[in-house]
Order: structure tokens, then sequence, then C-alpha cells
């Protein structure tokens, strides 16, 4: 799947096996990374993993798994299927100053707000920390859940670390002694796809899950403040009966300041806009929903509160909305725009690969299994056994429909035996 991502003066954007960063206020000329093309492991490092029990994966082939950037656009971060873990700075240009490999394939990643250190979810549970300051130093566990982890984040004073996995919890710990649990978030019926910590006082977090709803939360002390049914808001977009029953949010953003709030749902062309109150309490309130010409694939918002969605179109591959006037409004003729639109489409044949790719929530869902006829269908079959005991009980074991012969007596055994008398 493709993603991307804004901070600073970039726009970054990930498909495949590529990472693209676009300036959106000065026209210079894109960066781009590819993955394939990246440090290999050493043998010594994959004997390593070997022994640690990270050897029975298959052989990656380069695909990036997830991205991130600091809050000031300093840095920057990939990691792919080959287990790579590759940081970039991004000042006074852009360059790779480390690749380092991690133990399991990662999920999600997240810098710190000081900037010193990345932390990284994989599919294991586990989540380990690497330092940003350091950028050879090897990454340190530091807390672990027992499903897969899907999401990660964390508090904006970097004092809670706060993650989701696929068996519905979200798990808030602090961050200097992770073993310390502050709070579960629990309420979510299926797998929590994506967390958004909101900006501004007093604690809130948002969550949202493969059950189609979206969750507010004080993850201080995991009570739920409210609850949204995005299908009832209208987010489904599709005839198709089973793509209504099951869809998972794919991604919540937050504009800079913290007032308004998207939401994407995975595979429907349309972004759900939420506005966060001022009054102490500060709630939730839907207010617009944006119906999009294709199928997104990702959403974020960039230091000046406009709104980027990249889509699933070589043509019409980034639309970009603007606030005015209490209302968000498509906005066509921006120079950003242009110059982002431009590079994407250049580089398409690295962003195709994306289009249409199965969405990978699919096989996290609850498998639930109807065993009533099963069980109907046995418990018959106990029953008929039970009565054709019964039946062998009364008729003293054989009864005549069934075997066409009547059981002999002894009496008329011991007759058959004695010899007819001879005269």
């Amino acid at each position: 799947m493709a993603a991307v991502c804004c901070a600073g003066d970039w726009l970054l954007t990930v498909s495949s096996q590529c990472l693209t960063a676009i300036n959106i206020r000065e026209s210079r000329e894109a960066f781009v990374f590819d993955c394939a093309k990246a440090e290999q492991k050493p043998k010594e490092s994959e004997n390593e993993n070997n022994n640690d029990g990270g050897g029975s994966e298959e052989k990656g082939s380069d695909q990036i798994l997830a991205c991130a950037m600091s809050a000031s656009g300093s840095y920057a971060a990939i990691t792919d299927d080959s287990k790579r873990l590759i940081l970039f700075r991004t000042q006074p240009s852009w360059a790779c100053i480390s690749t380092r490999w991690v133990v399991r394939r990662c999920t999600s990643l997240v810098f710190s707000q000081a900037e010193d250190e990345l932390f990284v979810a994989d599919k294991s549970g586990d989540v380990y920390s690497f330092s940003v300051l350091e950028p050879q130093k090897q990454g340190e566990l530091k807390l672990g859940h027992l499903s897969m982890l899907l999401a990660i984040t964390l508090s904006p004073d970097d004092k809670y670390i706060i993650t989701a996995d696929r068996d519905e919890k979200i798990r808030v710990s602090l961050r200097r002694s992770p073993y310390n649990i502050q709070a579960f978030c629990l309420g979510h019926t299926e797998f929590v796809s994506a967390l958004l910590v909101h900006p501004g006082p007093p604690e809130r977090l948002l969550s949202g899950s493969g059950d189609g709803t979206l969750k507010l939360w004080d993850y201080e002390t995991g009570r739920r403040l409210q609850s949204f049914d995005l299908e009832q808001l209208g987010i489904p977009q599709s005839s198709d009966t089973d793509t209504k029953k099951r869809f998972a949010v794919s991604r919540i953003v937050s504009s800079p300041e913290g007032r308004h709030i998207a939401v994407q749902c995975e595979r429907f062309p349309s972004i759900q806009l939420f506005e966060m109150g001022v009054e102490s309490e500060r709630l939730l309130r839907p207010t617009q929903k944006l119906t999009l010409p294709h199928a997104p694939w990702d959403i974020t918002f960039d230091p000046q509160g406009r709104l980027w969605v990249l889509l699933q179109n070589k043509e019409t591959n980034v639309i970009l909305y603007t606030h005015i006037q209490g209302h968000w409004e498509r906005d066509s003729e921006s120079a950003d725009l242009e110059r982002a639109s431009g590079t994407i489409h250049t580089q398409w044949d690295v962003f195709k690969e994306s289009v249409g790719v199965e969405s990978r929530f699919q096989h996290l869902y609850k498998v639930n299994f109807d065993n009533m006829a099963s069980y109907l269908q046995k418990k018959q079959e106990r029953l008929q056994q039970q009565g054709q005991k019964e039946r062998k009980k009364r008729t003293g074991g054989n009864s005549p429909q069934s075997n066409g012969s009547v059981k002999k007596t002894k009496a008329e055994k011991k007759s058959e035996e004695v010899p007819p008398h001879c005269s």
C-alpha cells in the first residue's frame, strides 16, 4: 500500500520499494530512495537473528511497510519487509544516516516529540526504541503485547507510549518505565487499526478499528468519552453487502492546532471530518464528508492546516483541501499541489504496483464459526443410536425385522445336539 505524511517543508510518499520526498514550499528536485539498492544485512547479523528466533520468516522483497517523520520534519524513517530500519536526515539536504535491522517485520513507527528516539512496533507484539542521536546504536526492547501490534503513538509530552493490537486492546504505558501500565482503553470489538493523540489538553486519544467505529478516550484514565459508528455517518459507499459489514479505519489525522480531525476508512472514496470542541470536555462533532473521485491510499495534514489526499489514480493522484469560512473546499490552483502531483505522475511506475492491492487488514478479522447445524446433526445421530440399543434390549438383542431370524433358546439348541433315535 502507498502512504503519505507531511512535516516541515516536505511531503513524504512511499509506495512499493521507493520513498519520494517532495518539497511543498520550494521548487526543488525530489529526493528518491529505492530500498532495493539499500545496504544489505551482514551474514553475522543474519546468524544472530536466527539465534533470536528471527530467521523463520521468508526473505523480504524490500517492500516498505511503514514510514514516519519527526514533528519538525528534520528526520524521517522507513522500515521494509527485509527487516531494515532506515533513518534519514532532511536538513540541509536529504541523506541516509543509518541502516539498522529489526528482529521482526514492523507495522508502525513514531518519533518522540523531542526527536531523540524512534519507536517501532512489530508483528510479534514488541516495541523497540532506537536512538536518533546515536544512529548506529542497536534497538532496545521496551514492552510487549501477546498479539500483533498495529499502531503506536506517544503523548505530546513524551510521557506515555500508547499501543494498539489485534486483540482490541489499547495500552497506555509510561515511557520511562514501560512495565508500569497507566491504563487500558477497552471497548472495540475488532482489531484497533489507527491511533491519534490530540495535540491539545486535556488528554485525548482517538482510535479506529475494524469494527467500523471511531472512539474518543481520556487516555490517562482509560475512560471512553465518545463513540461514532462511521456507517451511520455514511462513510461506506458500496453496493457490496459484505463490504458494508466489514471495514476498518485506516487513518486518523489532525490539523496542527488540533481543531480538525480527518478519518479515512479503507476502500471507500470518502473522508469524514470532525471538529474538536473548545469547551472543557473537548468532544468531537461531525462536520463534513468529502466525496472523492477515487479510493484514497492515505491522508495527511501539512503545517499550514491543509488536507492532502493521495489517490489511486495516475491523472488525479493528489487532491488538496483548504478550510475556508467554515467549509472544506478543494484547491486546484495551488503551486504546491501542481509540484507534488507532477512528481508523483513521473514516478507512477512505482505507485501503480500499489493500485488495488489487497487490504492489510483483510486477514485480521475474527472468524465466527456456526457449529449449531453440526451439533444438531450429531445429536440426531446419538438419538438414533440410542433408539437402536433400546430396541435390541426389548427384543433380546436381535429383532426379526433386522436379520430375518429369531434367537433360539438354550433348550432348542440342546435338543438339536441330541442325535435322532434309531430303531
